[in-house]
């Protein structure tokens, strides 16, 4: 493994574990492809962020992407609530709409600045290790991580930090929103938190894995965990580890079809691909998989006397 793989596994390990974390409560609260709608609803958000500002700075793109992920989140409820549309549909409207926005949005900008719509969806992981940042340097040593790691990394542990302070919170009102309403949780807030972690966590992701990662990353590893166990906290755990092999196994997995002289894969779709083979694993091979279920005993019928 070169130095280069490291500096992959990194960079994915890292979004695909902060995308973890959030997904949880997503697969918790039946909501997973919320994950779907906002990844791609935060495109106008971005696009205006630049227009706005001028620059791509970070603070202003984290800024426009938790606003359109927080509308995409207003809208699909009042779409559900007062046009009486169920809510995988509301879901459709709002993100399709956002995104076709987003995709005029950018166009509108592509003049003026490298902001392109293919590098947003699919991203450009093989790249991050191009931009390395400098950890400590001394005589002997010289410690460099790409940016994508440090940024990724940020959001890693504000989710664990925002998670670790409302658990209570966001549990409760994740499996019962009217007793945390008696309790005082405010559950409706709740949701809103939760939708700016997944919207924070897409753009930050962005650069390395896209939008469509993010989608499986969000999504995946949550429920591959899920077959495995129903406790909250073993959950959150298995989840994130089934994020990080995931990215593990995919970078290994990349360098397959070179091995045996196939047309060169990404990384971040190996990883994908990874995180669907774990999932089929879990599925087959879990605690009640499909190859532990015994087969029904059928009755033979009565012998007449």
């Amino acid at each position: 493994m070169t130095i280069t793989d490291f500096h992959l596994i990194l960079v994915g390990s890292l979004c695909a574990m902060s995308c973890a974390l959030p997904g949880t409560f997503l697969l918790l609260r039946r909501m997973s492809m919320m994950g779907d709608a906002i990844s791609h609803a935060v495109l106008p958000g971005l696009a205006l962020a630049f227009l706005i500002s001028g620059t791509r700075a970070n603070l202003w793109m984290f800024f426009g992407a938790a606003l359109a992920g927080v509308l995409t989140a207003l809208f699909t409820q009042w779409i559900t609530r007062f046009g009486k549309v169920e809510r995988g549909a509301a879901m459709g409207i709002v993100f399709t709409t956002l995104f076709a926005i987003g995709l005029v949005l950018i166009r509108k900008a592509a003049d003026q600045v490298d902001l392109d719509a293919g590098c947003v969806l699919y991203g450009s992981l093989e790249l991050t290790p191009l931009h390395l940042v400098t950890l400590f340097e001394t005589d002997r040593y010289l410690v460099q991580i790409p940016r994508a790691a440090i940024v990724s990394g940020i959001a890693l542990l504000a989710n664990a930090l925002v998670i670790a302070l409302f658990y209570k919170e966001l549990t409760l009102s994740s499996f019962d929103p009217g007793l945390a309403e008696t309790q005082g949780f405010h559950p409706r807030l709740m949701h809103y938190l939760l939708m700016t972690m997944v919207a924070l966590t897409t753009v930050a992701a962005f650069e390395a894995v896209g939008s469509i990662i993010v989608i499986a990353m969000l999504i995946v590893p949550p429920a591959t965990a899920f077959l495995l166990t129903r406790s909250l906290p073993t959950l959150i755990v298995l989840a994130l580890l089934s994020a990080f092999a995931s990215a593990v196994l995919g970078q290994l997995l990349s360098h397959l079809p070179e091995a045996i002289k196939l047309p060169e894969s990404t990384s971040s779709g190996m990883m994908a691909t990874a995180a669907g083979l774990l999932f089929l694993a879990a599925w087959l091979f879990g605690p009640e998989g499909l190859m532990r279920r015994r087969p029904s005993s059928i009755e033979e019928p009565p012998v007449p006397s």
